[in-house]
């Protein structure tokens, strides 16, 4: 079995990123048509391989930060109840608004205005998706928003998203939250890590501004 553990520069994905300064729209704009996550893909591939994959009662899932939902069309098309979670009622009218939003798809999504700092989720989930969303939670409300987490998702459940490393040059806003390798390790206890990569390297954001990046990427199964 290969290491899920891993360290480097070289996986394909393109940093999606959030604004420096909550500048949503340009954010919306840069990102639009954009695919799923590489971080959810491979969750779905993992559910997808275990012997109830196929299953015919759809799963349930929680997009925290699901933007203009991304990452919600695909769980959607694939069956998937999703519950879209957003702080931004702008990304809610982008997502519904979606040409790729099948009319026979809506009864399978919700939509919720939250905050990560009033975080509330139903128990019993098969996915949280939280991608490139929960560095913007402020530091003192992270170890609750965690705690939700951990606690909504059912027995052999999955995690898939992103943390930001103790590198990354957002490091300097107080309101963020980042975490070393081991502090990660930590919060992955109740989890069995499928795959962690780390991504340390120069780059820019989705709308052009220059930053340092230190990124984990992140597809757990609950214990």
């Amino acid at each position: 079995m290969s290491n899920p553990y891993r360290v480097g520069t070289s996986w394909h994905m393109t940093p999606s990123t959030h604004p420096t300064r909550h500048n949503w729209t340009a954010y919306y704009e840069a990102v639009e048509g954009r695919p799923p996550r590489e971080t959810l893909l491979k969750a779905l591939a993992n559910f997808e391989a275990e012997p109830s994959g196929n299953t015919t009662q759809p799963r349930l899932a929680v997009d925290l930060g699901c933007g203009d939902g991304r990452d919600t069309i695909e769980l959607l098309r694939r069956g998937w109840r999703v519950l879209a979670i957003d702080a931004e009622q702008k990304a809610f009218e982008r997502m519904l608004s979606r040409s790729d939003l099948q009319p026979s798809w809506r009864h399978q999504l919700r939509t919720q205005l939250m905050r990560f700092e009033t975080l509330a989720l139903p128990i019993g989930l098969d996915l949280i998706n939280a991608s490139f969303c929960l560095p913007f939670c402020p530091p003192a409300n992270f170890p609750h928003l965690w705690q939700t987490i951990v606690a909504a998702l059912n027995p052999e459940g999955r995690f898939c998203g992103q943390l930001f490393g103790d590198r990354d040059s957002w490091v300097q806003f107080p309101n963020r939250s980042h975490q070393t390798r081991e502090q990660i390790i930590a919060l992955l206890q109740p989890f069995e890590v499928e795959w962690l990569d780390e991504e340390d390297h120069p780059g820019v954001t989705a709308i052009g501004e220059e930053k340092h990046w230190h990124i984990f990427h992140i597809v757990a199964r609950k214990q």
